[in-house]
């Protein structure tokens, strides 16, 4: 598991500054205050959750609590900690709330001979867009910008996250991802620090189990690396010009495709092929495609649009993402086009 430091202390008469000034403010200063943090704290929403829109909503939530509550900080832990402490909790109210679970996986739509059945399904997770993983500025120092390195933001692990009940999984994360001591953790989830570690040693055993096998092998950076554009640009090539032969050329045989929430997914190379060829060319091709790149979860994506027959423009159709292995990609996963905007991509071309 990946270990991320945890930020150093502010000195404590910063912080008695601090939390008399959150408890004074007025709404536009304390809007301020808490804006600051905004960044790091969707990211732990979204970790929580799996679903980015639902990780804005969670942001506002923890903001609205804040302002509501801040009388009650008297400086006792960091401000930063304490908005974690609301905005853990308020994940935490909304897990309860709307239980979800993984779900086997129905019979792929097409599957290749032996192919083994890919983890369970986990139909809300959402892709992530990488311009708002970046700090908002390139010097922008702070917690913000070291929490997210790419094992702790992939589709993967956080598809495998799901899979821990809600206090596993915070407590995986403030442990594991964001590096709080178990003291530190105890404390804001109001627990025992022998109740964090027997919590943390349930957990990780589940992650083990639903991470990829050769997930150890990828690439710790969190830049994309020059393998990963070309491999992009080969997959929005074998898109655009609609030849069935690229896109086998940069599939693993044992690649496997998703297309959440709808539970539609295909198993292997050929299978994969077989479904997308009749799209690209012959009488039951959809039109002309373009692609643009982008990135989420530290991974390479693509955004489509497609010119239909008759039709001026290119309109959004899709966003794949890809997890890749060694040169060639290992994973696709394909969602709709709502995220666009989330993106910063046009609406059409």
């Amino acid at each position: 598991m990946i270990m991320v430091s945890a930020e150093t202390p502010p000195i404590r008469g910063e912080e008695d500054s601090l939390a008399a000034t959150a408890r004074t403010a007025d709404e536009s200063s304390f809007t301020e205050l808490v804006e600051h943090h905004r960044h790091e704290l969707r990211v732990h929403c979204y970790r929580m959750l799996g679903s980015f829109e639902e990780s804005e909503d969670l942001v506002q939530e923890t903001f609205l609590r804040a302002w509501r509550g801040r009388e009650g900080f008297q400086g006792r832990s960091t401000f930063r900690a304490w908005l974690y402490r609301i905005a853990t909790n308020a994940c935490l109210d909304f897990l309860d709330r709307f239980p979800r679970h993984p779900r086997p996986r129905q019979e792929p739509m097409m599957a290749d001979p032996a192919m083994a059945v890919p983890p369970a399904e986990v139909s809300w997770l959402q892709p992530y867009p990488d311009r708002l993983l970046d700090p908002i500025t390139p010097d922008d120092a702070g917690p913000a910008t070291a929490l997210i390195a790419k094992e702790t933001i992939e589709l993967a692990f956080l598809a495998a996250i799901q899979h821990l009940p809600p206090r596993q999984r915070a407590v995986l994360i403030l442990r594991d991802v964001l590096g709080w001591s178990a003291p530190e953790t105890a404390a804001l989830l109001e627990v025992s620090v022998a109740s964090v570690k027997s919590t943390l040693q349930r957990a990780r055993p589940v992650m083990r189990e639903h991470l990829p096998p050769r997930r150890l092998e990828w690439a710790p950076s969190a830049d994309p690396s020059g393998a990963e554009r070309a491999l992009l640009q080969r997959y929005i090539d074998a898109v655009e010009q609609a030849d069935p032969s690229i896109l086998a050329a940069l599939l693993r045989e044992d690649a496997w495709q998703t297309m959440p929430p709808a539970p539609i997914w295909l198993a292997g190379r050929e299978a994969i092929v077989a479904a997308w060829t009749p799209a690209m060319i012959g009488p039951e091709a959809w039109g002309d495609w373009r692609l643009l790149p982008t990135w989420a979860n530290r991974q390479p994506a693509a955004a489509a649009y497609l010119r239909r027959p008759g039709e001026p423009a290119y309109l959004p159709s899709w966003l794949a993402v890809l997890r890749v292995e060694g040169d060639l990609v290992a994973e696709i996963t394909t969602y709709g086009h709502g995220l666009f905007p989330a993106f910063g991509l046009p609406p059409a071309l």
